[in-house]
């Protein structure tokens, strides 16, 4: 009979007395032949993007730019540009932020106007008190927003604004 000896990712132990197999045994073929080929040969999965994060714990004043998409938990008061990339804003993460990214998606609070050249999300427990213009949004039940929003569809064409003044019942 057949058991499953490998974990669901390589390099993944489960805790101690789960009695699942050691990462070590995770297909030693396909390990041999991944780990043994030469420096020069390229990789056959797509690289992921890069991923950056503030921690709960950090207290931040200044200006954060970058190239590479950044999850904030911690509190921040300053101006961020991400041009291009993803901001992604923790449930504990606090924001007084004017911010500029591709992507903003918010699950804790924002007191600050955001600009997404792509598309914004307040997600169920997520609060933004300013103005919003981007392409797309997305804000759920259970979200704060008081702002205006103005949708940007594209370069040169007209422009939609909303006043949004209140939200659903789970202010902060």
């Amino acid at each position: 009979m057949w058991t499953k000896t490998q974990p669901e990712a390589p390099g993944y132990a489960p805790p101690s007395g789960q009695g699942s197999a050691p990462a070590s045994n995770f297909n030693s073929a396909a390990s041999a032949t991944r780990f043994n080929a030469p420096a020069t040969s390229t990789p056959t999965a797509p690289t992921a993007r890069g991923l950056s994060c503030l921690g709960a714990s950090l207290e931040i004043k200044g200006k954060i730019s970058g190239e590479e998409d950044l999850q904030i938990d911690g509190k921040v008061e300053g101006s961020i540009a991400l041009q291009g990339q993803r901001l992604t804003v923790g449930r504990s993460g606090q924001l007084n932020s004017e911010v500029q990214a591709r992507e903003v998606v918010v699950f804790g609070k924002v007191q600050g106007n955001l600009r997404a050249s792509d598309r914004v999300e307040i997600k169920k427990d997520g609060s933004v008190t300013g103005d919003i213009t981007t392409s797309r949004i997305s804000i759920e039940d259970g979200a704060y927003f008081k702002g205006r929003i103005e949708i940007d569809r594209s370069k040169g064409s007209s422009t939609e604004e909303y006043e949004a003044v209140g939200a659903s019942s789970s202010a902060n």
